[in-house]
């Protein structure tokens, strides 16, 4: 393949990423603006807990379309999958812009939050594995951590942008003016780049890998990808990404997502600052994922991964404590950077590590179903078991339980070989 060309492929794959996952964080990012709108109680924490039930719906909907899509993507390739998925996202953006509130239609407007939600649940539970696939396959295998690694670098960018959305707004509107409806603007603009998105990954390459598997299969007349042919023949590596997942993506989620409300719910930063806290880190920390994904293509992937595992075990509880009690905004910013530089370990070479682990007839699903469901059972409800457990007032165990899961998928990389060195992606 032309090197301009396989750049290009990745950077169109890329771009379209991110634009999903913008869409997707726009929900976590103005939450505590809009939770009025669609849940009125005098609880703020009550509003925050209903909001994250809504977000962890979305999860819900994940394994589903990792499994639909994934199966899609696997039959009729990875453009076509990339190309159904931002059409998805577009219409749940575009769901949620236009929402009237609770005061307006009552109960009908969480109704149609949830349905919003689930249609993005959909989108992502497709993005993540046809992505994945597509800048996995598209990399050539001398750089493929590196490249490969983009896809956080534009899903943080994503989670970035909708917090620089955030910080721009509250720096021009009144604040009464951000709840009564500023809120709905990101919603918008997410709809609106998904059009653009749709129309540049219609005209992406298609990677070779899927190419030859799409051909073995019409001579060979070989079975079509399917979750009974994922955890039948290849249940071993459907239950290593579960595992990896576990804690790998609660450990994100809690690093970043839930830890806007932690600065402003537990730290008593106020929601500008802990905005302006959380969008400084997470920057660092998109910059960091190509470094660590290049130090893969070097030293493989298995010491990395492992290095998130024993510092998450060690230094979770300590840096969630230590935010709580640090008084500073820097002291904050240093603490929740610290947790992830600890994270990237996991974050920028989790998408090549699952995509190597399964051959390429099967691989959109195989990297995308196992992925969702650990996603939606520990990713997805990890602001609603943090809130929970603070509204019991023992708000320390989500501490210890995101410690406990890093636990789990620091058993899963010591036993797995490494991915780099046995890799199932053959093209270069």
């Amino acid at each position: 393949m032309i090197e301009t060309k396989r750049i290009k492929s990745i950077i169109g794959g890329a771009a379209g990423n991110l634009v999903e996952w913008y869409d997707w964080y726009a929900y976590s990012a103005f939450t505590l603006y809009f939770a009025p709108v669609f849940f009125p109680s005098d609880d703020p924490t009550a509003q925050l807990l209903s909001t994250a039930a809504v977000f962890a719906v979305g999860f819900l909907m994940r394994p589903i379309g990792a499994w639909v899509m994934g199966i899609y993507a696997d039959r009729r390739g990875r453009k076509a999958g990339l190309t159904l998925s931002v059409t998805l996202m577009c219409l749940g953006s575009l769901i949620i812009a236009v929402c009237p509130g609770y005061a307006t239609i009552g109960v009908a407007a969480p109704i149609l939050l949830v349905v919003a939600r689930m249609i993005q649940g959909l989108s992502v539970g497709g993005e993540y594995g046809a992505s994945a696939t597509y800048l996995s396959e598209m990399a050539g295998k001398t750089n493929r951590g590196f490249f490969s690694s983009f896809q956080y670098v534009t899903l943080i960018a994503g989670q970035l942008i909708a917090l620089a959305v955030l910080l721009l707004l509250q720096a021009v509107m009144p604040e009464a003016a951000l709840e009564a409806w500023g809120w709905r603007i990101p919603f918008a603009v997410g709809a609106a780049l998904a059009l653009v998105v749709f129309r540049i990954r219609r005209g992406l390459a298609e990677t070779q890998a899927y190419q030859n598997a799409d051909k073995e299969s019409t001579a060979t007349g070989a079975p079509k990808s399917s979750g009974w042919m994922l955890f039948s023949k290849y249940p071993k590596e459907a239950f290593t990404v579960v595992m990896m997942t576990a804690g790998g993506t609660l450990a994100f989620y809690a690093y970043t997502t839930y830890m806007q409300k932690y600065l402003v719910n537990s730290a008593g930063f106020d929601k500008v600052t802990g905005t302006r806290i959380v969008a400084a880190a997470t920057f660092l920390y998109m910059l960091l994922q190509p470094a660590a994904g290049a130090l893969s293509d070097r030293i493989g992937r298995r010491p990395l991964m492992i290095a998130f595992g024993v510092l998450g075990m060690i230094f979770t509880v300590p840096i969630f404590s230590g935010i709580a009690a640090v008084g500073t905004p820097f002291g904050a910013f240093l603490l929740v950077t610290a947790a992830l530089v600890i994270v990237t370990g996991y974050t920028a070479i989790n998408a090549v590590v699952k995509a190597e682990l399964f051959p390429a007839h099967i691989r959109a699903l195989g990297v995308a179903l196992p992925y969702a469901i650990a996603n939606t059972l520990f990713g997805g409800t990890a602001e609603y078991v943090a809130l929970w457990l603070k509204s019991k007032g023992v708000e320390q165990y989500f501490f210890w339980y995101v410690t406990a899961m890093i636990g789990v998928s620091l058993i899963a990389f010591i036993k797995m070989r490494d991915s780099q060195k046995h890799s199932r992606i053959v093209e270069d």
